[in-house]
């Protein structure tokens, strides 16, 4: 993994967005919002690394097979930590904890199955709906207000996405895309949505590492007939390196997920995960050598403009009130 030595200014550029960040938050905020603030940048960071181990896999292992061992490595360390805890695993509300579960899955694969079909940046761009719909969801099925401030963050958010993206189908004809594949994309984020506001309806009642353990309960089953007929690819070492990381990353992020979901509005949550595209744009530059474009950078302006509207929501409450 060579990292870029001709862009030394990017360690400053990652300093001063977090001291940014945590500014925004710093005294507006109660204790419990400060740490789902946190908690929720942490994830997307997790997330983040997470992509990165996934794309030096090389894509040589089934999908299915990568899915099928991040959910058995991440079922090991929710039931031990559980275990710790003394908490039984398997909650109250155990219906719509598996529907949780379900949705999560599905939402994953359609997202696997849209980046199959679809050009990367059109996947992208098409799951990162999944703030704007989580907006709508939360607002309909729990009552959640879709405040201004927060509406015009998800938006913000959702341009500066498209700029970084740079899908080339944007201001032509939607004929472009395959329609089914789009619509693949699309229900992806529309289930990512769901799932969101689910993790937030159950984190008033059951404990986050239950929330974190139904998903890959549900998707070990799920994933194992995608894999009926495909020969078996074992890991080499260097793999299985990656396949840790992917592992451990992942349940990091569920973990800070709902963590931050269980304290935060779904919409304003949602919106502060729009800073996993400003860390992966980095990681690209970083790890991998993708070029520095002036969209590239005008796109990150405005994902942390989101976020950080999103992080001082709260005190732009406080001064209406």
């Amino acid at each position: 993994m060579a990292v870029r030595r001709d862009a030394p200014w990017l360690a400053g550029v990652v300093e001063t967005t977090m001291q940014g960040l945590l500014g925004a938050i710093r005294g507006s905020q109660s204790a419990r919002e400060w740490r789902a603030c946190g908690a929720l940048i942490a994830c997307a960071l997790a997330f983040s690394l997470m992509t990165v181990c996934v794309k030096h896999l090389g894509g040589r292992l089934p999908v299915a097979e990568v899915v099928l061992v991040r959910s058995l490595i991440s079922i090991a360390i929710t039931l031990a930590m559980l275990r710790r805890l003394k908490v039984s695993p398997w909650g109250e509300q155990r219906g719509l904890l598996l529907v949780r579960g379900g949705l999560g899955t599905a939402a994953l694969l359609c997202f696997f199955e849209a980046l199959a079909r679809l050009p990367l940046a059109a996947a992208t761009l098409l799951q990162y709906t999944y703030p704007t719909l989580t907006a709508l969801a939360a607002w309909l099925l729990l009552g959640e207000p879709v405040r201004r401030r927060i509406g015009i963050a998800v938006l913000l958010g959702l341009l500066g996405v498209m700029l970084v993206v740079q899908p080339q189908w944007v201001g032509s004809p939607m004929g472009s895309l395959p329609a089914m594949a789009a619509l693949i994309g699309l229900a992806g984020a529309l289930l990512t949505a769901l799932a969101y506001v689910s993790v937030r309806q159950l984190s008033v009642r059951e404990h986050p590492l239950v929330i974190v353990f139904y998903f890959p309960l549900v998707s070990v089953p799920a994933t194992l007939p995608l894999l009926w007929g495909q020969a078996a690819l074992w890991p080499n070492p260097t793999e299985w390196l990656w396949l840790i990381g992917v592992g451990l990353f992942t349940q990091l992020g569920q973990i800070w997920l709902t963590e931050g979901l269980s304290a935060l509005p779904a919409a304003r949550a949602t919106s502060i995960n729009y800073v996993q595209v400003v860390f992966a744009s980095l990681w690209g530059v970083l790890f991998f050598a993708e070029p520095i474009t002036g969209a590239v950078v005008l796109g990150a302006l405005c994902v942390l403009g989101a976020t950080l509207i999103s992080l001082s929501a709260r005190s732009a409450r406080k001064a209406e009130t």
